[in-house]
């Protein structure tokens, strides 16, 4: 008996060692997974700037990045002798359209983040929140065809008349501002909801009244998660190719009124690449001159929304 026992033990030892094993051999499998998926994201950006730093190089080559960047004239798309490549008419019309989106999206997103986070009943907020973030899934060419197609007849029915262009900066402008609202109300609203309820009844206790308390004690707290999504909206914004592709224009003008006809870095990208363009030639290369501004521009909002919220963010117990 006591034999038997004895290996019944050893039997058992066993067992349970090969399901270690078996474990332990699962677990770096999955470990080895999952960090081959971060390098994969970490080796695609390294591999996208690599392309983006190798094109570039080419078209300075050819074109001086003095003239680049303080010419006030863009005619890439005509090449020839004359041909000037200046970024500043496609980077007014980029910065334009994303002030205009800016002015619409950032305070009405705002808006929404607080009345969803602070005023709105639970059951209300359910349906309202995913009604809202609905905006975030249309398609963005569907966007560019109703600023072309609605907005701007509007806009000249009812305000401008025929100053307003039939491609112009302000209804793609319009529309990308609300098509911003989702992500700005989205993160803010999760930003402000994190907020300790403490916070609140202190600042009920002392009598201060709903709107006090949303306005001077929760937006200030959620401060730092707030700017973070204005950074992520004014980032897509710039980067926005189909609106202002279908309803900006093709004329790229140092300009800043919003009825003229514009052309931002991204849709004049978009124009290129989708015509005839030879691999090689200088029209091709100074694409991925334009995409590296816009990398560039992007970074810096990272950047700038990095340090900000690593500076005012607020840490509760």
């Amino acid at each position: 008996m006591a034999v038997e026992s004895g290996r019944g033990m050893r039997s058992e030892d066993q067992m349970w060692q090969r399901e270690s094993q078996g474990r332990k051999t699962r677990e770096r499998a999955i470990k080895l997974l999952l960090a081959a998926c971060a390098y994969v994201s970490v080796l695609t950006t390294f591999g996208i700037i690599f392309v983006l730093l190798f094109e570039t190089i080419e078209f300075f080559r050819e074109v001086s990045i003095v003239e680049f960047l303080t010419s006030t004239t863009w005619t890439a798309a005509f090449p020839g002798p004359t041909a000037q490549y200046g970024i500043w008419p496609l980077l007014s019309g980029t910065l334009l359209t994303t002030l205009i989106a800016s002015v619409v999206a950032l305070p009405v997103g705002l808006g929404a983040a607080i009345f969803l986070s602070e005023y709105a009943p639970s059951g209300l907020r359910r349906w309202l929140k995913p009604a809202l973030e609905i905006l975030a899934g249309v398609p963005t060419i569907v966007y560019g065809f109703f600023a072309l197609t609605f907005v701007t007849p509007l806009l000249q029915d009812l305000i401008f008349g025929q100053s307003l262009f039939g491609f112009n900066a302000l209804s793609p402008g319009l529309v990308m501002g609300v098509m911003i609202i989702p992500t700005v109300a989205s993160v803010s609203e999760d930003s402000i909801y994190a907020v300790p309820r403490s916070l609140r009844e202190g600042a009920y206790a002392l009598g201060a009244t709903k709107r006090e308390v949303a306005t001077k004690v929760v937006v200030p707290a959620a401060l730092s998660g707030i700017v973070a999504s204005f950074i992520l909206g004014i980032s897509r914004a710039v980067g926005e190719t189909m609106i202002v592709a279908v309803a900006g224009g093709t004329l790229a003008q140092a300009t800043f009124d919003p009825r003229q006809s514009i052309q931002t870095m991204a849709s004049y990208i978009v124009q290129v690449a989708s015509g005839e363009t030879s691999r090689g030639s200088i029209t091709y290369s100074s694409i991925f001159a334009i995409g590296t501004t816009l990398f560039v521009l992007t970074l810096i909002l990272n950047i700038i929304s990095y340090l900000f919220v690593r500076r005012f963010r607020e840490a509760y117990e």
